[in-house]
């Protein structure tokens, strides 16, 4: 058999990864000291990588997430922030998930309440879990849509499928008509099964008075803030501060 005709069937075979390795071992003379068994292995390895990157890139694409590049070593831990360095390494190791617990994350404006849920979800999606990212105010948006043109059963099965889901800015808006009760169905039919991330503004005691529906509010309270974990950031805002450091001159 020649190299044209292995190639070709690689090509068929759809083994891409394990293709470029080939070519690598084909061209380097140094794998010919290497026993059948590890040229193999190394070749079944390289495939094994190339699809684990072909799934993360796809999960990158459909989780929404909006800062792909968010990452927990990229954490500014100044004082001023307050932000528990043990607490952020031990949710980095995503115990959290399999434990089917939640995250709040709350802060004034620009203290990087959205980065940091988007650094978790960037983890979570290398470690090879389905995240998806929406703002709350859109998704409440797509429940009005879903209930006026009868998708609304088949919205709340998409919602409920992603291991982790990231709630960004909620209280950033009025609730209106619905809204607290559709919110509510979303997160029961996510409750003790998968993680959610909210991110607010809001302190966690002012959440009961936005909600405006006694009934709703004890029900998301019940679900969502007795089995999470806790994040209040302080200090200035990161992007006031990034912005100086950008433009000083040193």
């Amino acid at each position: 058999m020649t190299h044209a005709q292995l190639t070709e069937k690689i090509n068929l075979l759809g083994y891409q990864g394990f293709k470029e390795a080939y070519q690598r071992q084909s061209e380097d003379i140094a794998y010919t000291k290497m026993s059948f068994e590890e040229r193999i292995y190394q070749l079944l390895g390289a495939q094994e990588i190339f699809l684990k990157n072909k799934r993360i890139t796809m999960n990158h694409r459909l989780s929404k997430i909006k800062d792909k590049q968010a990452a927990l070593d990229a954490i500014d831990y100044r004082p001023d922030r307050r932000i528990d360095k043990a607490q952020i390494q031990s949710l980095s190791q995503l115990n959290f998930i399999e434990s089917k617990q939640n995250i709040i994350i709350t802060g004034k404006t620009g203290t990087g309440k959205s980065y940091l849920a988007q650094a978790l979800a960037n983890r979570a999606i290398y470690d090879g879990i389905k995240v998806y990212y929406v703002r709350t105010p859109s998704l409440l948006e797509e429940i009005r849509i879903s209930r006026i043109d009868g998708t609304y059963t088949n919205l709340l099965k998409k919602y409920s499928r992603f291991k982790l889901l990231i709630l960004d800015d909620f209280g950033v808006a009025p609730m209106v008509d619905d809204d607290a009760t559709n919110l509510f169905e979303i997160i029961e039919d996510r409750s003790t099964i998968n993680s959610t991330i909210i991110t607010s503004q809001l302190p966690v005691s002012e959440w009961y008075g936005y909600l405006n529906n006694n009934t709703i509010a004890d029900a998301i309270l019940d679900r969502i803030v007795y089995s999470s974990h806790r994040i209040e950031l302080e200090g200035e805002s990161m992007r006031k501060i990034n912005s100086i450091a950008e433009n000083t001159t040193y």
